[in-house]
């Protein structure tokens, strides 16, 4: 920690110990990310106020909204960490989030195979989030992966987390997305003839063939891995209790899928 002007310690980029406990980065890779925001026009931006600079500088803007998201702290909580009103956090990660987005995947490999899987993110508003199977209001995030590098390549627009993936699949826009590449997914994908899926047992009760059976043990192993993205993603602690507008659940997916590449890649 460092001390602000009051004299009270506060958390800041400045020291390096407290970059990769909130946001699982290695310092380099936090600066390189510093550096994308600002290209992204991170440093131009004020506060809304003609004249008024914001309070902290970019890399500790950087650092308190990845804070925010691993933490899931209050407003009210997170500011004083960083020495600022808790509506000046809200400014930042209002301001300072969508530049953070994962970039859209613009070329990708004709062999590329992507695999595909949604998850529940419990959502506090109830404009867009719906009681689901676990009894909670959720949204229905759908995560695309590189079933190769495991890199999350396209995320869906959060549905209502009372539809199942087949329908969600199709509304939230991640099927274009992966358009004209080989998509794999569990069987709650039905319905999808461009989704490959596992062999389903005949209704009549009798045996899948063993080749069939082999294939499915397949899938199984190279699918598991959109489920252990997912299970990483969520150690951003704001994916668990979404407390904000359902709105921003897009900036802050995509944001958090850009933090786990960084992190993949090294």
């Amino acid at each position: 920690m460092i001390v602000d002007d009051a004299g009270v310690q506060v958390i800041s980029a400045a020291r390096a110990e407290w970059i990769h406990p909130f946001t699982g980065l290695t310092p380099a890779q936090f600066r390189r990310l510093v550096r994308l925001v600002a290209q992204r026009g991170g440093d131009a931006i004020l506060d809304g106020r003609p004249g008024r600079q914001w309070a902290l500088d970019l890399p500790d803007r950087v650092l308190l909204v990845a804070a925010y998201w691993r933490t899931n702290l209050t407003m009210r909580q997170i500011g004083p960490l960083f020495g600022v009103s808790h509506s000046a956090a809200h400014r930042v990660i209002d301001t300072l989030g969508p530049l953070l987005a994962l970039a859209p995947v613009r070329r990708r490999r004709v062999d590329q195979v992507t695999i595909v899987d949604g998850t529940l993110i419990p959502t506090r508003d109830h404009r867009l989030a719906a009681q689901s199977k676990n009894y909670r209001y959720s949204t229905n995030l759908q995560v695309a992966i590189d079933a190769n590098t495991r890199l999350v390549v396209a995320l869906g627009d959060p549905q209502p987390g009372n539809r199942n993936d087949t329908i969600v699949y199709r509304t939230s826009g991640i099927s274009q997305k992966l358009a004209g590449r080989p998509t794999m997914a569990d069987g709650a994908y039905r319905g999808n003839p461009e989704v490959v899926i596992p062999y389903r047992k005949p209704q009549d009760g009798t045996a899948l063939p063993q080749w069939q059976e082999d294939l499915n043990a397949v899938h199984r192993t190279v699918r598991a891995r959109v489920e252990h993205t997912l299970a990483r993603m969520k150690q951003w602690k704001i994916l668990r209790d979404y407390r904000r507008a359902a709105s921003t659940l897009t900036d802050t997916a995509t944001g958090i899928a850009h933090l786990y590449n960084i992190i993949l890649t090294g």
